[in-house]
């Protein structure tokens, strides 16, 4: 089914965090992301219009980071993030900045003056989870070729 064409459903996406008073600073205070429900174990947050649920999970072993070539860098996999207008992601992007916060991958252009031109920048989050943030002009041509 196409997304195209009708509103997108918000994403619920789960993943593991070491430290959930960690969790809670970044998504919270670093990223803006609202709180909802939590427990000793779990945090909900609004990513955007997107529940993201960090679950505590202090056992688990990092993994290797795994990470895939594209336009010369080295991009992490896993990942997961959000989709903003330019504008959104410009002002996310020189946020970051302002804070000296490490990217895995500096704010950049891809695309520039080709269909699906995109803003986007990587970092990871105090868990070594992998996120990334687009920026679009036009949100229609996000899945342009």
């Amino acid at each position: 089914m196409s997304t195209q064409s009708q509103a997108l459903s918000p994403f619920h996406l789960a993943f593991p965090v070491h430290d959930l008073d960690a969790a809670r600073q970044f998504y919270g205070e670093v990223l803006g992301c609202a709180e909802g429900r939590s427990s000793d174990h779990w945090i909900d947050f609004d990513f955007f219009g997107h529940q993201i649920v960090a679950h505590l999970s202090e056992n688990a072993e990092a993994a290797k980071p795994i990470s895939n070539a594209v336009d010369g860098h080295e991009v992490p996999v896993p990942h997961f993030g959000v989709v903003l207008s330019m504008d959104e992601w410009q002002a996310m992007a020189d946020r970051l900045t302002a804070m000296n916060f490490e990217f895995v991958i500096d704010p950049y252009i891809r695309f520039k003056g080709q269909p699906g031109e995109q803003g986007t920048l990587f970092f990871r989050d105090p868990s070594g989870n992998a996120i990334e943030m687009k920026g679009f002009v036009d949100r229609s041509s996000l899945f342009a070729r």
